[in-house]
């Protein structure tokens, strides 16, 4: 049985090791993780942040990855606007995107989540509602739930990846983590 750590991934840092770009490095995993030869099992955008999940077992990172596996991972997601149920039924039946349908999503209109503050802060504006939504899906496309809000008419202000499978991030700090069971159960 390998190591997995759960990582609580800040807003802006790149989701590997190191950064090849020319210019200002950027922040990495290596800032955050001192463990060697764990290595993500799945990706998080620069802009997102919340549970990214490393491990040194590649059977289990392909488990965790694999779209085919269906594993859930749930978001909460500031959008932009007041969606009535008309989006949200949109969501839940699958949103048409450029590369294909997506699976159903789980979602729900929830109470602004108590969420350490960004850094940057999310743009605010007086004369345009947000609400949070937390949205569940069982793939993972390249920026997909900011391509589904987006296709709904909801822009993405905000994403935290709360869980995957049975691994959360509850209680666990921006830029800290914490080792877990590596065990990954069937469906939830």
């Amino acid at each position: 049985m390998g190591r997995l750590i759960l990582l609580n991934k800040p807003y802006g840092v790149l989701c590997q090791f190191s950064d090849e770009r020319t210019g200002p490095p950027r922040p990495t995993l290596a800032d955050y993780v001192d463990q060697p030869g764990v290595y993500p099992a799945g990706r998080l955008d620069l802009d997102s942040e919340g549970l990214l999940l490393l491990t040194d077992d590649g059977r289990l990172q392909a488990r965790i990855a694999d779209p085919r596996f269906k594993t859930p991972k749930t978001y909460l997601v500031q959008v932009e606007g007041d969606p009535d149920d008309a989006p949200l039924a949109a969501l839940r039946r699958g949103v048409q995107l450029k590369d294909g349908m997506t699976l159903p999503a789980e979602v729900e209109r929830i109470d602004d989540p108590a969420l350490w503050p960004r850094d940057p802060p999310v743009r605010f504006r007086k004369s345009v509602p947000d609400c949070w939504l937390r949205l569940t899906i069982r793939e993972g496309r390249n920026r997909q739930v900011r391509r589904m809000t987006a296709a709904v008419g909801l822009p993405t202000l905000r994403l935290v990846r709360w869980r995957i499978g049975d691994w959360t991030i509850d209680d666990i700090a921006p830029g800290t983590w914490r080792e877990a069971p590596a065990i990954l159960r069937q469906g939830r």
